[in-house]
């Protein structure tokens, strides 16, 4: 340790194993998860800990097990990925910096849509309830998301893998579907994947793109149960569907999620946006570095960045690779692709 190193000794009370088995994690996982990010040394003797390190490092981390400590009394379980995000922000703290950048009207920042003034405690708190349990939104630019889902009849969702987009926006959804505040789901997708022909795929346009629609499904499934998605989809309200089969809808009382959308065109992207009916709402989600159309050709995702930025009524959302919580090395490598796209001028 350096020399201007300190030592602070911190006592979590009251002494209750359970939530000190909480806080430090399996094999004290969650402790060596601090002890990284933080550059500091902790050790602990049941609810007695000893803190090690630069003066300010040692109080972030003490700060953060107390805050820790005290979201236990609520059995809110500590994962590495909830973790994970709560490091980021007290990084982007530290050092003066912040990834949160959200686009919206300064006419609409006091006010959610009609059709979704009932869920003012949700947008309160932020907790998305569902059948299943409740989801609550960690880190800031997630948090930022959740209000712009409910305060905008239209948001775009911008930012890499792994940084619960599409998660919460099925979860906005289902809750919405719970509350009666839409009669149905739509889940869409355009037909275009990495590398992939979907031709020689056997079946109708329909099964050819299911595959690709899983991570949708699943969502619903953590969510409803499958059973209950089931039925919906017997029922058809919900409906999961390719880009193609948008066109000449109009859809009134739905929430539309239009997931993976840096692979529409402009003139796709155009049409989906046309289709929203009164009494709905639609997020669109993509990640704009990860476009799969053919050389040359014009993300709708990106076109629709600079054209419809700024207009009433319509939220921007990003993120960014300390967003990520997926494993620790999905945001290294996204950082690292970040940097190389930027040394090498790729923008694709």
């Amino acid at each position: 340790m350096n020399i201007s190193a300190t030592t602070q000794q911190l006592t979590l009370t009251p002494n209750d194993p359970r939530r000190l088995a909480n806080v430090c994690g399996q094999f004290d996982e969650h402790l060596k998860q601090i002890e990284s990010a933080l550059t500091v040394e902790i050790k602990n003797r049941g609810n007695a800990f000893q803190l090690k390190g630069q003066p300010n490092n040692v109080s972030v981390a003490s700060h953060l097990l107390n805050d820790l400590y005290s979201n236990t009394e609520s059995d809110e379980e500590i994962t590495p990925n909830s973790l994970h995000i709560q490091l980021n922000e007290l990084l982007m703290t530290l050092t003066g910096s912040s990834n949160t950048e959200t686009h919206t009207n300064e006419a609409d920042t006091d006010k959610t849509t009609a059709h979704f003034r009932s869920d003012s405690e949700t947008l309160q708190d932020l907790s998305i309830l569902t059948r299943k349990g409740s989801i609550k939104p960690r880190g800031e630019n997630q948090k930022d998301y959740v209000r712009n889902i409910f305060r905008h009849d239209i948001n775009f969702g911008i930012g890499p893998a792994g940084t619960g987009k599409t998660y919460l926006a099925v979860a906005c959804a289902v809750n919405a579907l719970e509350a009666e505040d839409v009669r149905r789901i739509l889940l869409v997708r355009p037909a275009v994947e990495a590398g992939e022909k979907l031709g020689f795929l056997p079946g109708d346009l329909a099964e050819k793109i299911n595959p690709y629609l899983r991570p949708l499904y699943d969502a619903l499934y953590e969510m409803l149960g499958f059973e209950r998605v089931s039925k919906l989809i017997e029922r058809q309200v919900i409906e999961v569907a390719p880009l193609a089969y948008m066109r000449g809808r109009t859809l009134n009382h739905a929430f539309i999620i239009l997931d993976e959308s840096q692979n529409t065109t402009k003139e796709q992207m155009k049409m989906f946006l046309t289709r929203i009916g009164f009494g709905s709402k639609a997020v669109i989600t993509g990640d704009h570095t990860q476009i799969d159309l053919p050389k040359g050709q014009l993300s709708g995702l990106k076109h629709a960045m600079e054209v419809i930025d700024g207009v009433e009524g319509i939220g921007f959302s990003y993120f960014a690779a300390k967003d990520i919580v997926r494993h620790t090395l999905v945001q290294r490598i996204v950082e690292a692709y970040e940097a190389h796209d930027q040394k090498t001028g790729n923008t694709h």
